[in-house]
């Protein structure tokens, strides 16, 4: 892969992730937002950009930084099948750990640890959603890795997030991590492609 390609990923990444999250950021606020137009405002939709583009930033570090720790669990283990295992062992975990620890440090007494399963359910069905595109657009031993970036590390990018009990914070910000993270899932294969 050159630079040039390198620089399309760049900023293709910064540019969807961005967008999306300022949508989204407006649509969820879309009133104030409009008011602060008509005023002659712009600070909204300037922190709009900046906050989507923060996020995409942290997307885009955690991707390439999935690249590299993946290349070390193949050294590790010395085998896709043994890396896989583990691999899927992290799933489960993160999957946990994002109900329970939301559960232990948000809960009240009259919820349970299963009212804070909805965010890891819908993060398991999109990252399963994302790894079977790649796994079909590649082969299917690309799968499992697929999944682990999706639910794994997006997890872990949406960490200063997930602190907060913020429902409008989480969503401004897995939005645009989703988003980004799937367009360099999607499209780093074809980058590597070789032109015939």
């Amino acid at each position: 892969m050159n630079t040039r390609k390198v620089v399309f990923l760049f900023w293709s990444t910064f540019l969807i992730g961005t967008i999306s999250g300022m949508l989204m950021g407006l649509m969820l606020d879309f009133n104030t937002h409009m008011q602060d137009l008509r005023q002659g405002q712009i600070g909204g939709l300037f922190m709009l950009f900046t906050g989507a583009g923060i996020w995409t930033i942290i997307a885009q570090m955690g991707f390439f930084a999935y690249l590299t720790i993946h290349r070390f669990g193949l050294g590790i283990f010395k085998s896709l099948k043994l890396w896989n295992r583990v691999q899927v062992v992290l799933i489960l975990f993160a999957l946990f750990d994002l109900m329970f620890f939301r559960y232990l440090a948000f809960g009240t007494a009259d919820e349970t640890m299963f009212d804070y399963a909805a965010m890891p359910f819908f993060l398991l069905v999109y990252g399963v959603i994302v790894a079977y595109l790649k796994a079909k657009d590649t082969n299917f031993t690309a799968f499992i890795p697929a999944l682990f970036f999706m639910v794994v590390v997006t997890t872990i990018e949406w960490i200063p997030a997930l602190r907060e009990n913020d429902m409008t914070f989480l969503i401004t910000a897995i939005v645009p991590l989703l988003v980004a993270n799937t367009w360099q899932l999607l499209v780093l294969h074809r980058l590597h492609e070789q032109p015939k």
